[in-house]
């Protein structure tokens, strides 16, 4: 099933989820670093890391939505496509709870608690990534139907349909 949202012939969705997923990640892992004794900055890096990834995975959500609501119903990958939102949404609010709480606290550093938090939001966040390559490698999501080995670039015009075969 070909994406519904593309630039220059690529799919949106897959394009903005890597900004999110690394700095959340990386905001997770900073915050333990600045809990365990690293640099009192971590604590602020961490917490701009949050902001942004929030930002981004929100973006990533409303493009992932335009093909989830392409999929057909009935089918095992509009399951798994449900399965994956839920969980990134369990993500966004998950981490969106870690920054309320530091967002006019005195000190940007997280603590146990919110660690915790953000430990269980990258559990949930690697089966959701786990689940998003299951839609594209097993199940096609987002593929191209012309796709393959030596499919021409996506930059090329597609061709008439009565060509087809001549290219093939």
């Amino acid at each position: 099933m070909e994406s519904r949202l593309k630039v220059l012939g690529h799919p949106v969705h897959p394009m903005l989820v890597m900004f999110p997923v690394a700095l959340l990640v990386t905001g997770a892992l900073f915050d333990i670093v600045d809990t365990v004794g690293g640099p009192d900055f971590l604590a602020e890096v961490a917490y701009w890391n949050i902001t942004i990834g929030l930002v981004g995975g929100v973006l990533a959500a409303a493009a992932g939505t335009f093909d989830l609501l392409a999929i057909p119903t009935g089918t095992r990958a509009k399951r798994v496509a449900l399965t994956h939102a839920a969980a990134n949404l369990a993500v966004i609010l998950l981490f969106a709870a870690v920054w309320a709480v530091r967002l006019n606290a005195e000190s940007r550093a997280a603590g146990g608690a919110l660690i915790a938090i953000e430990v269980v939001g990258l559990g949930i966040l690697g089966i959701s990534a786990w689940l998003g390559g299951e839609l594209v490698d097993r199940l096609g999501v987002g593929v191209d139907r012309d796709a393959g080995l030596d499919a021409p670039s996506s930059l090329r015009p597609p061709a008439a349909p009565e060509r087809i075969g001549e290219m093939r």
